[in-house]
This record gives structure tokens, C-alpha cells and sequence, in this order.
């Protein structure tokens, strides 16, 4: 049923700057924004080995009971260097949530809360670059 992961949506109050930010933090621009013209309700971002989209919405339409706060589920992204993600995370601006911490040997996972109120996961995960290597991409 669950064939892969589709797209991550963020909320946030200031959708341009939030826009700014993850332009800063992943080195692409959006690539797409609606409305075209003047404030954006809703950008976009294609990002990683399979270009996953992550999608930055106005706040008010955030679905009714949506928290306020960080909380829920946590979607954790690859990265090949976690702790120099994590300074450089919080250099931005983000928080720590949940320091570094070893599930086993090849999986270590933190997250921060980006200074729009989002959790942002951040894993190094053996299993995903064992996945890449099958698939004849080479990693970092």
C-alpha cells in the first residue's frame, strides 16, 4: 500500500521567509510556488537522491485541530554527517529537540525544531545508503 514517500509538508506563519530558510539549508530554490504572484500560500522543494518533495504551507490552512506546537510524527532525513548537521542546524536558528542518540550501529537520529515551529528529523542511516548502493547510486 505505502509505496514511498510522496511529499513532506511544513506549516509555517511567513511562508516566504520559511522559503528562505530551507533555500539556505538545502542550496536549491523552490520550485514551485502558488500563487504565482505576491505571498505564497504553499512552496515547494525537490530534495535528495530521489528528489522527495517537501512542501512549505501557510499556516492557516492547516487542517482543523492541526497543533500549534511542535508535535506528532517525526520524518527523518538521511544525512551523511550528523552531528555537522546539527551545528548547522542550530546555527540557523533551529533547536535541538532530541540530541543524537544510537539505536544500534548504523542508525543514529536527532531532531530540531526549525524556527517556523517544525520538527525536523535528521537520521544517519546504514540502511539507507545500503538501499542507494543497490539502486547504483554512490553516496555523499
Amino acid at each position: 500500500m505505502l509505496r514511498g514517500l510522496s511529499t513532506v509538508s511544513f506549516y509555517a506563519d511567513d511562508v516566504s521567509a520559511a522559503a528562505g530558510w530551507y533555500a539556505d539549508l538545502l542550496g536549491v530554490e523552490p520550485y514551485f510556488q502558488r500563487p504565482e504572484e505576491g505571498a505564497p500560500a504553499y512552496i515547494e522543494f525537490r530534495i535528495g537522491d530521489h528528489l522527495h518533495e517537501l512542501g512549505l504551507i501557510d499556516r492557516r490552512y492547516a487542517s482543523p485541530g492541526t497543533a500549534d506546537r511542535p508535535g506528532g510524527a517525526v520524518v527523518f532525513w538521511h544525512v551523511d554527517d550528523l552531528d555537522a548537521s546539527v551545528d548547522r542546524l542550530t546555527a540557523m536558528g533551529a533547536t535541538v529537540l532530541q540530541p543524537a542518540t544510537e539505536h544500534g550501529p548504523g542508525f543514529v537520529t536527532a531532531s530540531v525544531v526549525d524556527p517556523f515551529g517544525n520538527i525536523l528529523g535528521i537520521m544517519y542511516n546504514a540502511h539507507y545508503l545500503e538501499m542507494l548502493a543497490r539502486c547504483g547510486v554512490s553516496a555523499g
